[in-house]
């Protein structure tokens, strides 16, 4: 189990910026078209990537027909796993765990090339089979999803992994040959005859029909850089790819668009890498075909996959069980924050008044409220003048998992109106059109309950269990102790006015 991150020895090795969870871990991916390195800050609930580097290497370019790794794939991939050694050594990790999957599995010189590897990377590489690989994407959904119902599917260069989930259980996977490259192979370069292959082999694939109605987590680059594309085409205001979702619909009118039109004239074809968009247009067959077979309710993109999945497994229960959201809130606090201490106090202060003002909120809305509470002061260093603006930038584009785009904007809108006032026109349209009129509105309202807090409490520990706010008969009540009275000034009084109005109360400050 990790330490505690808010313990920080500032006058040690560690940079103020960094959380004290032991050192970094990391895990190196020799994957069929890629080869890559994540580094992680440590072994946590919510693990933030403190270097990534992926080289292009299209290992299984020929694997399915000539049943041999590709010499010049092999010979970057090996200089990448140098590289890699190096880059580990320097930033200090601690443990390395170096995986291969479906090329070196299937290639008959994969032998060979793994103890190859093994050298390069000083490292012992694990070869996992295709349940096991399956096995670890789900791992990887469930640890970056909240709630998670359906199919994760895992698309590489070699290979396509499915595999049942529900909440915190996996079901047993399958792989079968439908990777990106292994299409382009063995189709011989033709859609036509790939999409023949996907048909006979998605039959084999009883995950499919236990999917309709529920949820297709898509995993794995090729999948990603098609909902980059998605999100161009339909001008989303977001470019954060983990939980975004595509209607299956509105998928297949997009994934029919993408296998007729040459990559090139796709909009922000330019973010994807030219080694990867041959394979576009095969992607987009597997899923088309993947929507069509299954009927999902929904199509959700997962940044997470096998590499997380190997780092959840390794978790206690008590660390598995945290929500992942909150655990992610907790040291941006730990970060950002003026006191700590008083931003978790803020989620007790704003129970109080939620209960008493009857406000009805589901459990994911309280779960975000609670979230919103955590980050409230992380724009604290800005400019005045800037502070909503910048805390929106840091929400909206953070490396939040266990968060869903509608949650994402309400967590930057409720930071949003905490600093620039309660004035629904003032928040970015992008963001409001992401969020259903209820969401906006206790955006609106948390935001009001901010704003009394912080002139009370000017974000330090210890004040606001001292005066509590409610909301009682009509009347919104804060309760200030006979040596906080002096607080009721025009500025508190003027909040107290603002939040009022949002919720219908008459406001008054209680003294005694």
């Amino acid at each position: 189990m990790a330490s505690d991150p808010s313990s920080r020895d500032l006058d040690g090795d560690l940079a103020p910026g960094r959380l004290n969870v032991g050192r970094p871990v990391a895990v190196v991916d020799i994957g069929s078209n890629s080869v890559r390195l994540v580094a992680y800050e440590g072994l946590t609930r919510a693990p933030t990537p403190i270097y990534n580097e992926k080289v292009l290497c299209a290992l299984g370019r020929h694997v399915a027909t000539t049943g041999r790794l590709d010499e010049e794939g092999v010979e970057r991939a090996l200089s990448a796993l140098r590289r890699f050694r190096i880059l580990c050594g320097t930033m200090g990790v601690g443990e390395i765990r170096v995986l291969a999957t479906a090329a070196a599995r299937d290639a008959e010189n994969g032998p060979a090339f793994l103890a190859e590897a093994e050298a390069a990377a000083g490292q012992k590489v694990e070869l996992l089979s295709g349940a096991r690989e399956a096995e670890l994407s789900a791992l990887g959904v469930i640890s970056g999803f909240y709630g998670v119902d359906g199919v994760v599917g895992d698309m590489g260069g070699g290979s396509l992994e499915l595999i049942d989930v529900r909440g915190t259980r996996a079901g047993t996977g399958m792989t079968l040959p439908l990777g990106g490259l292994a299409l382009q192979d063995l189709s011989g370069n033709s859609p036509k005859k790939a999409l023949r292959l996907i048909h006979e082999g998605l039959r084999k694939a009883p995950q499919l029909s236990a999917l309709k109605g529920r949820t297709f987590y898509a995993v794995g680059g090729t999948w990603r850089a098609l909902a980059r594309l998605h999100m161009a085409e339909r001008d989303y205001p977001l470019r954060v790819m983990h939980g975004y979702r595509i209607d299956p619909q509105d998928g297949i009118d997009f994934l029919k668009m993408v296998e007729r039109t040459d990559a090139a004239v796709l909009k922000e074809i330019e973010a994807v890498s030219e080694a990867r968009r041959p394979l576009l247009a095969y992607g987009a067959l597997l899923l088309d075909e993947i929507i069509r077979v299954g009927k999902p309710r929904e199509i959700s993109i997962s940044a997470l996959g096998v590499r997380e999945g190997l780092l959840f497994e390794r978790l206690d229960e008590g660390v598995k069980a945290q929500d992942p959201l909150i655990a992610a809130a907790q040291e941006f606090n730990y970060l950002r924050s003026r006191s700590p201490k008083h931003n978790q106090e803020l989620v007790a202060w704003s129970d109080r008044f939620f209960q008493t003002a009857s406000i009805e909120e589901t459990a994911e809305e309280r779960r975000l409220r609670h979230a919103a509470c955590l980050l409230a002061d992380i724009g604290w260093r800005a400019h005045p003048d800037y502070r909503g603006e910048q805390s929106v930038n840091l929400i909206a584009n953070a490396n939040f998992v266990g968060l869903d785009h509608p949650g994402r904007a309400f967590l930057a809108l409720a930071i949003f109106f905490r600093h620039e006032g309660l004035n629904l026109d003032k928040a970015s349209q992008r963001l409001t059109r992401l969020v259903t009129p209820r969401l906006a509105e206790r955006a609106r309202i948390l935001g009001g309950v901010f704003r009394v807090a912080y002139p009370v409490s000017v974000a330090m520990e210890g004040v606001l269990p001292r005066t509590p706010l409610s909301a009682w008969r009509g009347e919104l009540r804060l309760e200030l102790p006979a040596d906080l009275a002096d607080l009721a000034g025009e500025r508190l009084i003027g909040r107290m006015r603002q939040l009022a109005k949002a919720t219908n109360t008459e406001p008054r400050i209680l003294i005694g």
